[in-house]
């Protein structure tokens, strides 16, 4: 059973926290949630959290409104700390500030056994605020926080049955070949920067998008 934190930072909740809250939970307007918002562009049982192979997994319930994670609409998705979860007018962060100014420090590739090194007198020095804040301020970019949010390569799934991972292979295989295919149909002029695609190969992309689409939907809604 895993635990997580999550904070409202937006909408009529702002300011709440929850805690160390056990998976798995639901967040909704409903009494019987774990987490329960005052929002009623937020559905009954909105969404639900939980631990799925060491990871902590977040599950939109078909919600009337949907939800999103860093800007983007998600029917499923791992949270990370950091993350940013929309739902309805209420914008939760997921994960502890401690949390969140380790995953900061991992992605600029500190040495967290060193731990957090400050150049403060202040008293809580070794505090998780003190954490995050070091890791928000470090170096000169002034949004140090967007990185939380920068794209990644995803973990392929562990523990599949040899069907499963015949059919993730075809998926990929699929998906390989025509990128490889329009790839190669790009047409670059001497050494300008910019690079020609036909109309009919930018049609393909597009439909390589709708398909990706297609399968994060049939993913994350099976029953549809």
């Amino acid at each position: 059973m895993g635990l997580v934190t999550l904070r409202v930072i937006d909408g009529a909740d702002r300011g709440r926290v929850f805690e160390d809250v056990p998976t798995p939970l639901t967040i909704g307007r409903e009494e019987g949630n774990s987490v329960q918002l005052n929002d009623e562009r937020v559905s009954r049982f909105h969404l639900k959290i939980q631990e799925d192979q060491d990871k902590i997994v977040l599950t939109d319930l078909e919600s009337t409104n949907g939800t999103k994670v860093n800007g983007e609409n998600v029917q499923l998705w791992i949270l990370r700390p950091g993350d940013v979860i929309l739902v309805g007018r209420t914008v939760l962060i997921y994960g502890s500030r401690d949390e969140i100014g380790r995953r900061l420090a991992e992605l600029r590739g500190a040495d967290l056994s060193a731990g957090v090194t400050m150049d403060t007198d202040d008293p809580e020095e070794g505090s998780d605020s003190a954490r995050l804040d070091f890791e928000l301020n470090w170096g000169d970019a002034p949004d140090a926080q967007a990185t939380l949010h920068t794209l990644v390569p995803p973990e392929l799934p562990k523990s599949l049955s040899p069907g499963q991972a015949a059919q993730l292979a075809e998926l990929l295989q699929y998906l390989h070949l025509r990128v490889r295919g329009l790839i190669q149909s790009v047409e670059s002029a001497g050494k300008a920067e910019r690079v020609t695609l036909e109309q009919r190969q930018w049609q393909n992309l597009l439909d390589i998008q709708q398909r990706l689409a297609g399968y994060l939907r049939a993913i994350g809604e099976p029953g549809e």
